[in-house]
């Protein structure tokens, strides 16, 4: 008999955090799963860790693989999980999962019929945890059998690893994660939300998420990389063509929604970059935004801020220089005012 719910592990070189994240998963008050333990071909002593973790928990079981990154390694757990299990997870291999979430995640959707489960998130630094800022708006009320049309900040949730997914929901919207590309989590994350009939939504925290101190920086800890760059501008153009592709006449809407939350809140996480960032940063932030502003089209920007619009044509028009002087004289700014309200 299937269990009722498959829990999806990629693996890479994480020897240092895996223990800790496979014995949340073992210690989960919802006890019907099975754990698909991906090795994406890890250099350290992470396979070893995983193969004797499942040769003591039966529900544990290990696929290996050659490296092909996140997203094919998500993927390869998918394909290899019980295609008759109930309901589907994530979780990144340096995360921890609070013992109940998978269980108050399930019981919601058994009562609410919603295609999938969302909950809050808190960011473990070191031994303490705090507040994920990225999870705040979307995640401030518990809501059961909700909508991003209804809540608009949901469209903010674009991180794989807090939900739970009904598996025929999921193989139905027939979305796999991209591969060989940074910001994965978005073109699955995201489209789910408008794809889904209804959404149940957690305020209280479901899900643990590393600051790496030790070994490799994660992926949203290499903020002036400019591949990381130039996949997280792939990501918003694979959600906007996911909303663009979509026959139904709501999702114009959609992507305008999708649209202005990318220019209100996405790329303007650039611009503290760019002023930080060498010169191939800023000739891959020029280049690539340029494109997506151009595709969003003009009339995208008219409802912004007047700060905002100049900086995005500052971008359009190629005066990065000038965009990283105004990014600082912002950012003293800021700063001096901050000083002043604590003193």
């Amino acid at each position: 008999m299937a269990p009722r719910l498959s829990v999806v592990v990629p693996i890479y070189n994480v020897e240092s955090y895996l223990q800790e994240c496979l014995d949340s998963i073992a210690a989960q008050t919802f006890a019907d799963f099975e754990c698909v333990m991906v090795d994406d071909g890890s250099t350290d002593g992470s396979a070893a860790m995983a193969e004797a973790y499942a040769s003591t928990d039966p529900r544990f079981r290990l696929v290996r693989q050659q490296n092909q990154g996140l997203g094919a390694a998500r993927n390869t757990g998918w394909r290899n999980a019980s295609a008759d299990a109930e309901y589907l997870t994530f979780v990144d291999s340096d995360d921890i999962v609070p013992a109940d979430a998978y269980e108050r995640m399930i019981n919601s959707l058994d009562k609410s019929g919603s295609d999938f489960a969302a909950g809050n998130v808190l960011r473990l630094v070191s031994d303490e945890l705090v507040p994920s800022r990225v999870h705040l708006e979307p995640f401030r009320t518990e809501l059961q059998a909700t909508h991003v049309t209804q809540l608009p900040t949901l469209v903010r949730d674009r991180t794989a690893w807090n939900k739970v997914y009904r598996r025929s929901f999921f193989d139905g919207a027939g979305l796999l994660y991209p591969e060989g590309m940074l910001y994965e989590d978005a073109p699955v994350s995201i489209p789910l939300h408008f794809a889904a009939t209804s959404v149940d939504v957690f305020s209280e925290p479901v899900y643990h998420w590393r600051i790496r101190e030790a070994g490799a920086l994660s992926i949203t800890q290499k903020r002036t990389d400019p591949q990381g760059l130039v996949d997280r501008v792939h990501s918003i153009e694979l959600v906007r063509g996911w909303l663009a592709a979509r026959p139904e006449p709501e999702n114009e809407t959609y992507l305008r929604a999708y649209d202005a939350n990318t220019l209100r809140e996405e790329i303007p996480m650039f611009f503290a970059w760019v002023s930080r960032g060498d010169r191939p940063f800023r000739l891959a932030y020029q280049q690539h935004v340029s494109r997506l502003l151009q595709e969003m089209g003009p009339d995208r920007l008219e409802a912004l801020s007047g700060p905002l619009r100049l900086k995005y044509r500052l971008t359009l028009t190629d005066h990065i220089g000038t965009l990283v002087l105004l990014q600082r004289v912002q950012q003293r700014y800021w700063a001096l005012r901050r000083m002043l309200t604590r003193a």
